[in-house]
């Protein structure tokens, strides 16, 4: 064999073994939001802007790990209710963990999607126009500042993503044990990859859904919405009280890498819940009075039809109402600060689902 063959079959054999080195794709299309492009293999984090109304505006903080290899887009939304901390805290936490260039797809992470409320420390309403984010999507770039906060989540993540997990927890009032929404949207196959999103998770209580519309612009929640456009979603409640506790900030840590496993984003198998507890029936109760509200059953127990979850008395501590369990379940979620309002709720009892 000549020098020049020799020369050509060790190039051969050198080519055919960075070929078989490489990964299935390396490398694509940058990924455009909010004016920035980000390359495959990187990450980058800014801000959305809101666009000001009578020379008020605001912006949303988010980061994109842009992967080296083509997969899903998985949007990642915290803070519509600004004082749910453990599902922000962990983004921030998976921000530093995930790597984009082992990542197969997109992951876009709003760290705080409500930073008015962030700022002033608000429970469920927006200071400047005191409406809750997560009853006006799909919003309106016309509006008020949580129609405007609503619009650009909808345009700058909603339509970007794949699949997109919109994640909350208890309130600063709300004592609440960890569970999912499962939103049925009516076509089959499409539930039941929701379903799959919402077993990764791996909440151990998943509440069967089917009271969302299914009108778009009457969408109101983030997740409805991102349903309503054809895109998986499902709504998580881990964490209580406002408190920034570790095994919270862990859980949704888990249940997210959990799901990123099972879109096969990162190696591994998900950790979905072992056997978890279905609520096929849920309500909310809701205060008819202002005053104070006193609760006599914790988070997580049992209620009997009828039972009193607990008692309202007005600001002299006048006794006014016992309020009772609408049906027999468990207890999703009951206020624990004394403070109650009316209109707004009181706790939620979800019924188990007979096997």
């Amino acid at each position: 064999m000549s020098l020049s063959m020799i020369r050509k079959a060790i190039g051969a054999v050198v080519l055919a073994a960075l070929v078989l080195a490489l990964p299935a794709w390396a490398g694509g299309d940058d990924f455009v939001i909010g004016g920035a492009r980000v390359k495959s293999g990187s990450s980058f984090s800014g801000y959305l802007a809101v666009p000001e109304k009578g020379g008020v505006g605001t912006e949303i903080p988010y980061t994109v790990i842009h992967g080296a290899r083509r997969g899903q887009v998985l949007a990642l939304v915290a803070g519509v209710h600004a004082y749910e901390y453990p599902p922000i805290l962990s983004l921030y936490r998976l921000k530093d963990m995930i790597d984009a260039k082992t990542l197969r797809g997109t992951v876009l992470m709003v760290h705080i999607a409500n930073l008015p409320s962030f700022k002033k420390r608000t429970i469920y309403y927006g200071p400047d126009d005191w409406k809750n984010l997560n009853r006006v999507f799909p919003g309106d770039l016309g509006g008020t500042m949580s129609q405007r906060i609503a619009a650009v989540l909808n345009d700058e993540v909603v339509k970007r993503a794949d699949v997109l997990i919109d994640m909350h927890c208890g309130d600063g009032n709300e004592a609440l044990i960890p569970y999912t929404y499962w939103m049925i949207s009516g076509d089959r196959k499409f539930d039941a990859k929701t379903r799959d999103l919402a077993l990764a998770f791996g909440l151990p209580h998943i509440i069967i859904d089917e009271s969302r519309t299914k009108v778009l612009t009457e969408s109101k929640y983030l997740g409805n919405t991102a349903i309503l456009q054809g895109k998986p979603a499902i709504t998580t409640e881990a964490g209580y009280l406002g408190r920034t506790d570790e095994e919270s900030i862990a859980r949704n840590v888990r249940g997210v890498l959990s799901v990123m496993r099972h879109l096969d984003m990162v190696a591994g198998g998900p950790e979905p819940a072992s056997d978890p507890v279905w609520i096929d029936k849920y309500e909310v109760v809701y205060s008819k009075e202002n005053g104070l509200f006193a609760p006599r059953v914790d988070m997580g127990y049992y209620v009997k039809q009828g039972q009193i979850v607990g008692t309202i008395t007005d600001y002299l501590g006048t006794w006014k109402e016992d309020v009772k369990a609408p049906f027999t379940g468990i207890l999703l979620y009951v206020i624990g600060t004394p403070p109650c309002n009316e209109g707004e709720p009181l706790f939620e009892v979800g019924r188990v689902k007979e096997k």
